[in-house]
């Protein structure tokens, strides 16, 4: 079996099972939660749609929010990581939604963040959040660890086990 399905067959298999559905706000992962949600067959039953929103401008028109929406709150946080995967479940009409956000490396981000920094929350009936370090600042390491991290805490949140 290819990483990304494996990455998301338990996933998709829950989804499919419960009749529900998943949008993606990533940001430092670039695609690859999308990716392994994407490569399991039948995938079209339950993702709905998602994005790898890496400027402003790109989120806020691909989740359709006004800037004012963000006013006052720093990105790369838990509370940024969840209005994105807010956004993102609104918008497409998903039962559930991921926002990721963090610094993917090699170096930090300009809020201050060290490289191997990420937030990720999940929104649907049940929220969840979490922040990660890694301490690396190896970029595609890090992009695989965010995703990895991203669709673990998804599975747990649909489980109702975060």
């Amino acid at each position: 079996m290819a990483i990304l399905e494996e990455m998301g067959a338990s996933i998709g298999a829950l989804l499919k099972e419960k009749g529900e559905t998943i949008a993606v706000a990533e940001s430092s992962a670039g695609g690859l939660i999308s990716s392994a949600l994407l490569s399991v067959p039948g995938a079209s039953a339950y993702f709905m749609g998602g994005g790898v929103l890496y400027t402003y401008a790109s989120r806020n028109k691909m989740l359709n929010l006004p800037q004012d929406t963000f006013e006052n709150m720093r990105p790369s946080t838990e509370e940024y990581a969840l209005r994105l995967a807010r956004g993102a479940r609104e918008f497409l009409e998903a039962t559930w939604a991921v926002g990721e956000t963090g610094a993917a490396g090699p170096t930090g981000n300009r809020y201050g963040d060290a490289s191997g920094h990420v937030c990720i929350g999940v929104s649907g009936p049940k929220d969840a959040v979490i922040t990660l370090e890694t301490g690396s600042a190896d970029r595609e390491e890090n992009m695989w660890t965010f995703a990895r991290a991203a669709l673990e805490l998804i599975e747990k949140t649909v489980r109702g086990n975060a």
